[in-house]
Formats: C-alpha cells, structure tokens, sequence
C-alpha cells in the first residue's frame, strides 16, 4: 500500500508558523500561562482570569495571539473577540461562530439568536404595518437608548436588515403585537432583554462543550474599549448563580490599558491573574533587531535609543534602520524610510492630525488623487485598528509626526485642522437631526462629532477656542456628566499636541478634578467657576448644571444656594427658575416651586420643561385634574419628551385610569428605555392590572439602571403582596427601609403583608411608625384605627 504523503501546509499555517517564529521575549508571561494549564482548577495556585494591561504598542495583542497558541497546544478550545463585537449578543455570535469552526457548535445558543433575530423582523414587520410613524426626535432617542440598553447591537450580524427605528417606535405596543401565547411572550422577553435571557445558554452551553474538551478559553483584546458594556456582565458571569454555573475548565483572558475596575473587580480579586506589560528589555529589543538583520552596533543602539523598547516601535524601525551614522535622522523619517513617493510620505504625515481615521477623513487631511492611499495606510506597521473605521496611529509614532508639523508649518497646520474641524462639524450636525436639543450631549454619535470639532479647533487655534471647549464642558456636565472625561482628555491631547501649556493645564487639572470625584462633575464645574472667564449667561449655565449635580446628590441647601446664585447673575435665566422650582418643590414650599414656574414660563413662553413642572407640581399637590390639563400641554409642546408622559401616567393612575396610565408609561420608555422611574410606576401600574411577571421584568430592569434604590425594592414587595407571596413581600419591604429607614409608605405597606401573616403586633408597630415619619398619611391612620 503506497504511503499517504503528507498534507501541506495552508498559507495560513505557513504565514502563522513565520509570525511564531519571528515572536521574540515575554518569556515569564508565556510561563505563566502555560503553566496555569498544568495546574488544576481546584488548586489555589490556579487563575481563571488572566489580565494583561500596558499602553498602546507594548505588544498585548502580539502575546494575546501568542497565548492563543499556547492554549491550543493543550487541546483547548478557543475564541477571541475584540471590541468589534460592540454587544453582548455580538459577542455571544462571535464565540459560537468560532466554537463551530473548532467543531463544537453551541447549537442551543444558535438557536435562541436565530430566534432574536427573527422577533427583531418579526416586531419591525408588524410595527411598520400599521403606518404610524413617530417623529424623528422621538425615533432618534428611542433608537438610541434601545442600543445602549443592549436590547439592539449596534452593527453586525445580528443587526440583520431592521430599521432600529421602526423597533423602537414599537416598546409602548411590544404587549399588542406579541399577544398572549407563551412562545410569543418569550420571544418579547428575549427582545427587551436579551442580555438576561440568553446569557444563561450560553452558559449551560458552555458547560456542555466543557466536558468534550481538556479547557476553554475566551480571549477579549482592547478591554479597554469595551469594559463599559461588559465588565458588569462578565463579573457577573463569574458571580454563582447569577447565570447558572460555569466549568472550572474556563480561562478568561483579558487584554487592555488600564487596571481592571474595582467596582466590578474588586472581591474577585484571587480569581485574576494580574499581568502588567512593560516595554522590550534591551536584551529582548536586540533579540528582535538580529531576527531581522539589524546587526550593526551604531544602528542597533540608534533604534534602542529611538524606541525606547516599546515593540512597535522596535518591530518599525527594525523593518527601517536607516542607514548607520545617520545621528541626525529623525524618527518621522525612520518611520517612513520604506516608502520613496513623496506623496504619501506627505499622506502619512497629513493623516496623524486626526486622533481616529477612516477613509473619508484621509480625503480630508491629505487630498490626493492617489486611489490606493487609504489601503497604503493601513500596511503601515504602525497604524492599529485597521480597515474598522477607526484606525488610529500608535501614539509612540504619532506624537513626533504631529510635532514635525506643528514646528515645519504653522500655516498648514492651523489650515489642515481647519479642515478637520469642518468636516467634523458636518458630521456632528448630521448627527443631530432629529434629537433632543436639551439632550445632544448625552447622545454618543453627535458627542464624538463635537468632541472631535473641539479637539481640532483646540489645535488650530488654542486661545480663542478655548472659551468654547470650557462652554461646552457645561453643558456636557448639564446633560451627561458621566462622560465629563472625554471632554477633559480632549483639552489634555489639544494641549499635549498643539504643544500649549494653558490647554495642557485645563486638561490636567479637569481630569484630576473628575478622577477625585467619580463621575460627579461639581469640582470641574468649580474650577470653571473660580478660574475661567466665563460670561454670565455661561457662568449661570455653569451654577445651574452644578445645582443638578448637588441636587441628584441629596444636597439640596447647596442646590438651592447655587440656583440662587444663577439667578443673581442672569434674572432671565429660565433654567435656574425652573430648577429652584424642582428644589423647592422636594422642600415642599410648593407655592415658591409654582412662583418659580409663573417666572420661567414668563421668561420662556414656549418651553416644555418649565409647563411639565408645572404639572408634576400640582401632582404632587394632589390637584390631579389641573396637573392633567398641564402635562397634556407640556406633551403637546414637545412629544419627544418622555418625562410629561410619565407624570401623565402617574395621574392617570391616580384617577384609576389605568390601561390609559399604561399606555403612558409605555411610551415614556419607548422614548427613554434608561427612565428607571417611569419603570418602577409602570410595575406598579402592571400590578394593579394583573400583570405580575411584566411588573417584575420592570423592577428587574429598573434595578440594573439604578441600583439600590428603596422605591424599587418597595415596589416589588407590593408584586408579592398582591401575589400572596407574604413572605417575600416582607423580605423586599425589610430591604426597601434599610435602604431608606425615612420610608414611611414602606412601613404601611409592609403592615398589610404582616397582617396576612398574623403578625398583628407587628404590623400595629409598623403603622404606628409610618405615621411617627408622616404625620399627614390619611391611608396609614385608617389602617391603624381597623387594626384597632
């Protein structure tokens, strides 16, 4: 029988063997990875996460890649994904895609996203039939809270061919179109949270494929990009019984810049494998020059000197020393020593000013007829990201590319971010058709757009574009203060890059003000305050936004002081009315709220915030009829605001209209699927109508946007009270006054579920101190009096 000849090698296999061979250094982290493998899971000495983190070219994909291969040698099964996949169901099709390539389908998991996405048509088809279209500002917010909310990806495969538009228009009717048949409900449950519903096939799937194989290991590279969508998900995942158990065969394997968030991370601590990476040693730099031919000692200690070790560096100039005795050469000039055309030499050049680029912004930066520059670019060993519509230059190489420019032309340079600045500007107002104005910062296309006009013009011309960048800090602090950091690093790099010591001091000092304060910008607002010279139209914007901050804090007398203050530097200032009036009206000094109100509209005829104030005033006031006839008016004047619908609702439901209060609520989070309020009294409308597994979803959901809120708690006690479910309801109300022991309702409702336990004393006790905490609670002192 004639001998099988070998198979050959694939270009592939041939192309990987080649990039293996030329990998040089990580000696001890290779070891440490590999020999985790040899140590069981059951041993303390074992890591089921493993974190490599360094600054940009340090080399954290080349050792991921090389990890890879190390896991396969022992037999494991292995996926890798990176911040492409921009969703968790994305990122789940990833891994199973890949999982199938290996032979080992999650067929479980297929399944359930083919499922997701044929209800994602299936609800758009429906939606569409029926022609009603919202309007466009309605459809903007909607589209984009359903995607930060998880509920669509963004791109890709699972995208499929839906108008996200035409899904979001559908929350406030998801209930018609899906009807009452259990397949049908699962399939809108899958829909409005696909994160919780599928994870836990994924999961059981996981376990599954565990068993055929001697490990499982899951790569996820730039960490750094997409920690905010997964670290709550992936801790989690690793927190028992969350979503079911994982095989003690798994390795996680996480690669960015930064320290992993101790608020996610903090008490998994001993499951994690820290691996900090830091530049090439000289003897690993000099290992990789001989690799490639560097030998010469002038030039090998020139490329050293350049490089400072960083291997993207060292890989670059390694590919392009120059020739020895040039001391004079600068590192631009390495960089771009293999290409001879001057044209693209220019090219590469023009194309570090943008901070990301994509094809269109390099006919921007450096117009060429050149057909082929935008692939030229990206066979640079220095551009990261490529062909993702984000490229972006390693910042080791961009920084002396930027310099050259700046120092060699100021003419050109202030012209090329001119251009920059415009083409951005284009895109940022493109953005915002159809938006909220009062919400155009918190919305992450249009903030990207403006954050890069900002950037650019910083650049161009650091003084006077100054007072805008300072400007449109308050209002990023106004409307989303959680991304304050992007708009202080953006003055930092325009300082770093334009080489000017004011911005680069802005952006310090913000970005110290932001990191010692967490997400709350009252210290960067300070800062503005005390130090910029800002108008007074724009330091009352500024004393408004920080009144909010205070406000959302508890603070209510700083609050109140610092609306104070807005209106005595700008009486006509409709915002800091409107917002005294919110403060006052939490202080009970509702006839001052309504002063304040009778000023703002005065000031601002037409504005819808200060009319629904006025409503939600006198809902509170108890005045439900002419609380009804102002949010009908506030809603009139602007139907893209979802809180008028809110407060609707809540009056609907107070005045027993409550199929009308629902309909409300629904399309308050179609609007806003973030509003956890209108989440919490839409469960308690659902419950009163029988709905008790769609109140739960909404408190389920209301808690993941806002975590450890006592309405939330309270309310899902009212769920089990009405469930019969005493016990529980009692646990959730025990919950709700630890959280808030002020929370006189909690303690009246909690009275009723220990009296159908028998426990009257208690619940005597408990309606004796709802009353000691609201001596005006009519319904707790009629409970108190039939107890007896």
């Amino acid at each position: 029988m004639p001998a099988i000849p070998p198979r050959r090698l694939s270009l592939q296999q041939i192309v990987e063997g080649q990039r293996r061979a030329a990998f040089v250094g990580r000696e001890g982290e290779l070891s440490l990875f590999r020999k985790n493998f040899a140590t069981p899971p059951e041993d303390p000495c074992h890591r089921f996460v493993f974190h490599v983190r360094g600054n940009a070219g340090v080399g954290k994909t080349s050792l991921v890649h090389e990890w890879q291969q190390v896991a396969g040698e022992f037999g494991a099964l292995s996926a890798s994904v990176d911040e492409a996949a921009d969703s968790v169901p994305e990122l789940l099709a990833s891994v199973a895609g890949q999982f199938a390539e290996q032979g080992h389908p999650l067929r479980a998991l297929d399944r359930m996203l083919v499922t997701y996405r044929r209800a994602l048509h299936d609800v758009a088809g429906r939606l569409a039939a029926d022609g009603d279209e919202p309007s466009p500002a309605a459809l903007a917010a909607a589209q984009a809270g359903l995607i930060a909310a998880g509920a669509i990806p963004v791109v890709g495969a699972l995208a499929g061919g839906i108008d996200p538009a035409v899904v979001a228009r559908g929350a406030g009717g998801l209930r018609a179109v899906f009807g009452g048949r259990a397949r049908q409900q699962e399939e809108a449950r899958l829909l409005a949270e696909p994160v919780r519903v599928l994870t836990p096939v994924f999961v059981a799937e996981l376990g599954r494929v565990a068993d055929a194989v001697p490990w499982v290991v899951l790569f996820l590279d730039t960490y750094e990009r997409t920690a905010p969508l997964l670290d709550r998900w992936l801790a989690d995942l690793l927190l028992r019984g969350r979503y079911g158990e994982l095989p003690a065969n798994l390795v996680l394997t996480l690669a960015g810049q930064r320290r992993l968030d101790p608020a996610h991370w903090g008490d998994r601590g001993r499951l994690v494998a820290d691996v900090p990476l830091g530049p090439f040693t000289e003897a690993e730099s000099r290992q990789l020059l001989h690799g490639r031919g560097v030998v010469e000692e002038p030039v090998v200690r020139e490329v050293l000197r350049l490089s400072g070790g960083l291997p993207v560096l060292v890989s670059t100039l390694a590919a392009n020393p120059g020739a020895a005795g040039e001391a004079n050469a600068t590192a631009v000039e390495r960089f771009l020593a293999g290409e001879s055309d001057p044209a693209r030499r220019a090219a590469a050049l023009a194309c570090a000013l943008p901070r990301r680029f994509d094809e269109d912004l390099v006919a921007v930066a450096a117009p060429t007829s050149d057909p082929g520059l935008y692939d030229w670019l990206h066979e640079l060993p220095f551009v990261a990201e490529r062909h993702s519509g984000h490229s972006r230059y390693h910042a080791v190489v961009r920084a002396p590319m930027l310099r050259l420019q700046r120092t060699g032309s100021p003419r050109r340079w202030k012209a090329a971010h001119d251009r920059l600045a415009e083409a951005f500007a284009a895109r940022r107002d493109a953005a915002a058709e159809g938006l909220d104005p009062e919400r155009l910062w918190a919305e992450q296309p249009w903030r990207r757009a403006a954050l890069e006009v900002l950037y650019h013009r910083l650049c161009a011309r650091p003084r006077t574009a100054l007072p805008e960048a300072l400007r449109a800090g308050i209002a990023l602090c106004s409307q989303r203060p959680s991304r304050a950091r992007y708009w202080a690093r953006t003055l930092a790099e325009a300082g770093e890059d334009a080489d000017n010591a004011v911005l680069r001091e802005w952006g310090r000092d913000l970005l110290a003000a932001i990191t010692d304060h967490g997400p709350r910008p009252t210290a960067a607002l300070g800062l503005l305050l005390t130090r910029a010279e800002l108008t007074d139209t724009d330091r009352a914007a500024a004393l408004v936004a920080r009144a909010w901050d205070r406000f959302r804090a508890g603070e209510l007398d700083a609050a109140l002081s610092d609306h104070g203050r807005a209106i005595a530097v700008d009486p006509c200032s409709e915002r800091a009315h409107q917002g005294r009036a919110v403060i006052l009206r939490a202080l009970g000094r509702y006839e001052e709220a309504l002063a304040d109100l009778d000023r703002a509209e005065e000031i601002a005829p037409a504005w819808a915030w200060a009319v629904r104030e006025r409503g939600e005033t006198y809902r509170r006031m108890g005045r439900l009829e002419e609380a009804l006839t102002v949010l009908d008016r506030a809603h009139a004047l602007d139907p893209s605001d979802a809180v008028p619908l809110g407060s609707r609702g809540l009056v609907r439901h107070g005045l027993g209209r409550h199929e009308e209060a629902l309909d409300d609520f629904d399309r308050a989070v179609a609007l806003w699927p973030e509003y956890a309020w209108a989440l919490v009294r839409r469960a308690r409308v659902r419950t009163v109508l029988g709905d008790r597994v769609g109140a739960l979803a909404d408190l389920d959901r209301a808690e993941e946007l806002a975590p450890g809120l006592a309405g939330t708690e309270g309310e899902r006690g009212e769920v089990y009270r009405a469930t019969g479910r005493y016990e529980e309801a009692v646990a959730c109300y025990d919950r709700a006054i630890a959280m808030d022991p002020g929370y006189a309702w909690a303690h009246g409702s909690r009275a009723l579920a220990l009296e159908a336990l028998g426990r009257l004393a208690e619940a005597r006790a408990d309606l004796d101190r709802a009353l000691e905490l609201d001596p005006e609670y009519g319904w707790a002192r009629e409970q108190r009096e039939r107890l007896g």
